[in-house]
């Protein structure tokens, strides 16, 4: 990709987590929501516990997908944003870009920003919460630092 004032081999995309940025002119790095095997795949990343792992890795522990598709997935992954790939040799390695909780933010912050009414969304997502979760995110509020961001 080519930008004015951006070096070779990386992207303006700012949540492009390729090292160095393979996607080209359409970077869409950080984008999109996890499906129910990209989310199986995560939660094994996510148990590695922010060491790198291998697509092979990943596929040994769900034995029932071929590499193939989970090294697939693993790539896919990347340019949502939800790993972070390097070349080591001639291996790729994965780790994750935060956690299992930063992605639920981040999908939450997402779902906010396509409302048409944040305020509204807020205030119909209090509502159906449990009380326990309600009180939780009350806590969370009064204790959060002014200006925080999930992204």
């Amino acid at each position: 990709m080519t930008v004015e004032g951006v070096p070779a081999g990386t992207c303006s995309n700012p949540r492009c987590t390729c090292s160095p940025c393979l996607c080209g002119d359409d970077c869409r790095c950080g984008g999109g929501h996890l499906g129910d095997l990209e989310r199986r795949v995560m939660d094994v990343v996510w148990a590695a516990r922010g060491e790198e792992v291998t697509a092979r890795a990943v596929a040994d522990v769900l034995g029932e997908y071929a590499y193939t598709t989970v090294a697939t997935v693993l790539n896919r992954l990347s340019r949502k944003g939800a790993v972070r790939r390097r070349m080591d040799g001639r291996t790729t390695k994965f780790a994750p870009v935060g956690t299992a909780a930063d992605r639920t933010a981040a999908a939450m912050v997402d779902a906010l920003d396509a409302s048409g009414d944040r305020g509204g969304a807020l205030v119909r997502f209090a509502e159906s919460m449990a009380p326990e979760d309600r009180e939780a995110l009350l806590r969370a509020v009064v204790h959060a630092p002014a200006g925080g961001s999930v992204r």
